[in-house]
């Protein structure tokens, strides 16, 4: 539904969607529970005069805004503002991952104002994402930090792990940053290493999910065990653990590819199950 683009439509509409932030919080119009992205005619019904923008794209017949107000702009009556984690399974998912484009680009933008070579002041690029030096003529893209996640699987259990901060009780897949010089798999098999000192073989490819915390893409994979006792790493995983697909612990929010990766690889276990010894 939705075709990103850079250079905006000729004409403005009242329909056109804007996800305005103001210190990484996000304006919605919410009834206390759902949320949802104001439109502009309804921003401007709130009065709110919106600074340099940038078109994301468009979804169905909606072009898509961004927009960064000031830290300390004020408040407005029948409008909440909420960090994207606030707003998990209160908006669709569509606008979720929207409001997660949106954020990266302004994050982009206000963090290459000037040329990290020189300091000369840049300018956005007529045609593309980008912000050019006119000193240096370096380019400015915006930042993407890889990240890959491991569900290891032993025969019909699931390796889990809790981060320090993660919420209480809660575990997920493990998971950690691509270094320079590495490929997806050789990371896989350190952070795994490292994580909890277990080795791992046979990696399947599951999805991936770009995911705003800040400039993060999730590459998630499926591996199986082959050998070593479960270490966690100290100051890294505070928990770590063989879980039973109908023994599994709280996971993280649906709307993550963490749990849509926990969600498949726990079908698929349970599916042979299901069928029983002869396939009836």
């Amino acid at each position: 539904m939705f075709s990103p683009g850079i250079i905006g439509p000729d004409r403005v509409s009242d329909s056109d969607l804007w996800f305005v932030f103001r210190a990484n919080a996000l304006l919605v119009i919410s009834d206390g529970i759902d949320a949802r992205v104001p439109s502009r005619l309804e921003l401007l019904q709130l009065g709110l005069v919106l600074p340099q923008h940038h078109y994301l794209g468009q979804l169905g017949e909606q072009h898509c805004f961004t927009a960064e107000l000031p830290a300390d702009a004020p408040a407005v009556a029948s409008i909440e503002w909420q960090n994207l984690r606030g707003l998990f399974g209160r908006i669709d998912e569509t606008s979720f991952a929207l409001a997660g484009r949106a954020i990266q680009i302004l994050l982009w933008d206000s963090t290459h104002r000037y040329c990290g070579r020189c300091g000369s002041a840049t300018e956005l690029h007529a045609s593309e994402r980008s912000r050019v030096c006119p000193g240096c003529g370096l380019i400015h893209y915006p930042r993407l930090s890889p990240a890959v996640m491991a569900l290891i699987r032993r025969g019909n259990e699931l390796l889990l792990a809790r981060s320090p901060h993660f919420p209480e009780g809660m575990y997920s897949a493990l998971a950690g940053f691509v270094e320079p010089g590495e490929t997806l798999e050789q990371t896989l098999a350190r952070e795994v290493r490292e994580e909890v000192g277990i080795e791992i073989t046979n990696l399947r490819y599951f999805g991936s999910q770009p995911w705003p915390f800040p400039h993060s893409l999730m590459i998630a994979f499926v591996a199986d065990y082959v050998s070593g006792e479960i270490t966690p790493q100290p100051g890294e995983i505070e928990a770590a653990d063989w879980f039973a697909i109908d023994r599994l612990p709280r996971l993280p929010h649906r709307i993550s590819i963490a749990r849509k990766l926990i969600d498949a690889t726990v079908r698929d276990i349970a599916a042979p199950q299901a069928a029983g010894p002869c396939g009836d």
